[in-house]
């Protein structure tokens, strides 16, 4: 998929979205340590109004997003994987514009999420993960707590890991890695995701 020209305009609208949720966590920490009546009143007004702001913008990115087709259709197949939400699926298309045109093994560079082996002294027989954009890598952590419950492949892959005394951080960045790779295919090869329950 082709870097649209309207990116700078995602990005930004992405960027006020993601100012707002820091907005709306310091008003919720703020309400609950407030204890006269007036300020509560205050600050719930506020709250109402950034909340508000949240939903505005979420509009506005997805109706960015669903003017070009082949877009849209890439939104809803991302989408159509289990754990992967609204809000998850517009910043994969937003901060990785490639989605669908990589290899398997390019996938996860761009989120940072890829595991890296450093050989020294230091570093030796571990592996870590670095740099990428980190609001695609924010925005695939909560995907990735729920597919571990809801979604039958990766909830057998993170209870793998575990028994295999696997670090739950170390599963989760799997996971992750996972449902990145996941998008990728499901977008090149035009295909919604199918629950193998069903």
């Amino acid at each position: 998929m082709p870097v649209a020209k309207d990116r700078p305009v995602l990005r930004e609208l992405q960027a006020a979205r993601t100012a707002l949720i820091k907005d709306k966590v310091r008003l919720q920490n703020q309400l609950d340590r407030q204890q006269q009546r007036l300020t509560q009143k205050l600050t719930r007004r506020r709250l109402r109004q950034v909340v508000a702001d949240i939903a505005e913008l979420d509009h506005a990115v997805r109706a960015q997003l669903e003017t070009r087709p082949t877009r849209k259709r890439a939104l809803h197949l991302i989408q159509s994987i289990k754990g992967i939400g609204a809000v998850a699926a517009t910043t994969i298309l937003i901060e990785m514009p490639e989605i669908g045109s990589l290899r398997k093994k390019a996938v996860a560079s761009p989120a940072g999420i890829a595991p890296i082996t450093r050989r020294s002294d230091r570093w030796r027989g571990q592996s870590f993960i670095q740099c990428g954009r980190k609001p695609l890598r924010d925005a695939l952590y909560l995907p990735a707590i729920v597919a571990t419950r809801y979604n039958p492949g990766l909830k057998a892959q993170y209870d793998r890991m575990k028994t295999d005394g696997k670090p739950s951080k170390v599963a989760i960045t799997a996971i992750m890695r996972k449902l990145l790779i996941l998008a990728n295919t499901h977008v090149k090869e035009d295909r919604e995701w199918v629950d193998i329950r069903a």
